[in-house]
């Protein structure tokens, strides 16, 4: 399986090309064009998974859908578009084994061979962090492909990274992170614009994302014309 980014990283689409029998999972509603020689089933589980109906119920407490759509192709170079609902950046990510824990709404793709269930980060980083209690927990060998909006960056952190509040995209879990100030007094925080911050410690990647949609919301909020 090929896969070709396009149009990164405003408003990033995905192109795959399938070899007879290569399959994809995708989110329900990305699929924007495909050949004629794919097929697609609709499940709640992850291709060659188990599961069903209770990790479609869990992923929908994570922000994802119940379903989960795998197009397999059934001829030789068959194509598949896919595109986020969000506009944004997508990133392509292997897994050899471990877990990556991505945002509600990041997940897009992924290959079979990674299942895709959903884990509690916790009431009080939910709270601080601005990201959401449940998150999408991708755990396998494979491909995957996350979304955001606005760009993603990767980092390698080893030690200590700080990120501001609701910019997480995905980490792998052999990184931790907890709720503190971005300078070392909080009226300090507050005043520099910054307040509280998610501080990483361990070793692994991170994805965040240069912008977030709370931000917009609060700047365009105040020049909407109530109706």
């Amino acid at each position: 399986m090929r896969h070709q980014m396009l149009c990164q990283p405003a408003a990033t689409a995905l192109r795959f090309e399938l070899d007879q029998g290569e399959s994809i999972t995708c989110e329900v509603g990305a699929m924007i064009a495909m050949s004629s020689g794919l097929t697609v089933e609709t499940t709640s589980k992850s291709k060659g998974g188990s599961g069903g109906i209770i990790k479609g119920l869990k992923r929908m407490f994570s922000g994802e859908s119940f379903f989960l759509n795998h197009f397999t192709a059934q001829q030789p170079s068959q194509s598949l578009l896919i595109g986020p609902t969000m506009l944004g950046d997508c990133v392509h990510h292997t897994m050899r084994g471990g877990t990556m824990i991505v945002q509600g709404s990041s997940w897009l793709a992924s290959t079979p061979g990674i299942d895709i269930d959903t884990t509690w980060q916790g009431f009080t980083s939910a709270i601080f962090s601005g990201e959401s209690m449940f998150w999408v927990k991708c755990s396998g060998s494979g491909q995957l492909y996350l979304s955001s909006y606005g760009a993603i960056h990767c980092v390698e952190v080893n030690g200590d990274y700080t990120i501001d509040t609701g910019h997480i995209v995905a980490f792998e879990d052999s990184l931790k992170f907890n709720i503190g100030k971005a300078s070392r007094s909080l009226i300090g925080s507050f005043l520099g614009g910054e307040g509280l911050v998610c501080k990483f410690h361990g070793q692994g990647k991170l994805y965040y994302q240069s912008h977030t949609l709370p931000s917009l919301g609060s700047l365009l909020g105040p020049k909407l014309k109530a109706k």
